[in-house]
């Protein structure tokens, strides 16, 4: 089959890695939201956490950043006292953000860009930037501040409470190449346990590819990234209280919404189906109720074989919808 990904950084990463265990041909749209300019260089820590992760170089205890990462030249940046501090790049990972920044800086489109460091490192599938322009995710805080998303996910830990979260320059962006016809021209259009807001939400939030989710004829499965009242890893609760949704898998589907009638469409629009733990049978029930075919399976991304369970109940939800 043909299946394209909106996915984030750790999680989507981590479920893409049981998803190609089952030998699909898989295209990969990641968020770009998170990038930020730092010591001249642009970091997109998204696509690289997907890129690493697939390509077997990613740091298995942190979960980012490069395998046997060493970090002398940040520890020499801060003492000359250029910061940031908070934010850390390894000596290996700079390398990947050195060749961007020059690719970038000759002109080439970031979808080019990754392109060609995906030839090092052999991900087994399509990655595509959600767009090729300069995008970044800022937060608003309640005392009317707007940071960047990485300053309040890093150094604050999302401890201080944001008023919102918003794409900058999205209303001037456009998919990069590719990306509509990779949600038009698929089998199966997964939404993984990423997080709704920040990771799924920013590719979202680039105008024509909710449409072009809306309007494909593929069928259209999202995989719970709520267990149980809390997310699966990271501080999604955070986000998601941003903007006045509440931390279950029930509220979770509600966010993208139905693509029936009569779904429920507090949100988006987007989903035909849903995966939701165990623990959420309720949830899975009365979403199924509600005009979301919704299914509970275990949702633990315990190992490649665990998740690659859960990748083949996605795909056997959207072998249901399309019958």
């Amino acid at each position: 089959m043909r299946i394209t990904v909106l996915a984030g950084g750790i999680g989507g990463s981590r479920f893409l890695l049981g998803l190609r265990s089952l030998g699909h041909e898989i295209t990969v749209v990641v968020n770009n939201g998170d990038d930020i300019t730092l010591f001249g260089l642009r970091v997109c820590p998204d696509l690289d956490t997907v890129m690493y992760t697939l390509g077997g170089g990613i740091s298995a205890e942190r979960g980012w950043g490069r395998e046997d990462e060493t970090f002398r030249l940040k520890d020499e940046l801060a003492s000359y006292g250029a910061g940031p501090a908070w934010f850390g790049l390894g000596d290996l990972d700079l390398a990947t953000h050195i060749a961007r920044t020059m690719w970038l800086r000759e002109g080439v489109g970031l979808d080019e860009v990754t392109r060609r460091l995906c030839e090092r490192w052999q991900p087994g599938v399509r990655l595509l930037p959600a767009t090729n322009d300069e995008v970044e995710t800022h937060v608003l805080l309640d005392d009317g501040s707007t940071i960047h998303f990485q300053e309040w996910w890093v150094r604050l830990h999302a401890e201080v409470a944001a008023r919102e979260i918003r794409l900058h320059n999205a209303e001037a962006a456009r998919p990069a190449p590719g990306v509509v016809e990779a949600i038009a021209d698929c089998d199966v259009v997964l939404l993984p346990p990423s997080n709704p807001v920040v990771s799924v939400g920013t590719i979202l939030a680039v105008p024509g590819i909710a449409d072009a989710v809306r309007n494909t004829a593929a069928p259209v499965v999202g995989v719970s990234p709520i267990i149980a009242d809390a997310p699966v890893r990271g501080m999604a609760d955070a986000c998601l209280s941003a903007i006045g949704v509440e931390t279950t898998a029930y509220a979770g589907a509600c966010h993208y919404g139905s693509r029936s009638s009569g779904g429920p469409r507090s949100g988006r629009g987007l989903l035909d189906g849903w995966l939701g733990d165990d623990s959420d049978a309720a949830a899975v029930d009365k979403l199924s109720a509600e005009g979301i075919q919704a299914r509970a399976v275990p949702l633990w991304m315990t190992d490649i074989a665990a998740t690659a369970d859960i990748a083949s109940a996605a795909l056997h939800l959207a072998a249901e919808l399309r019958r």
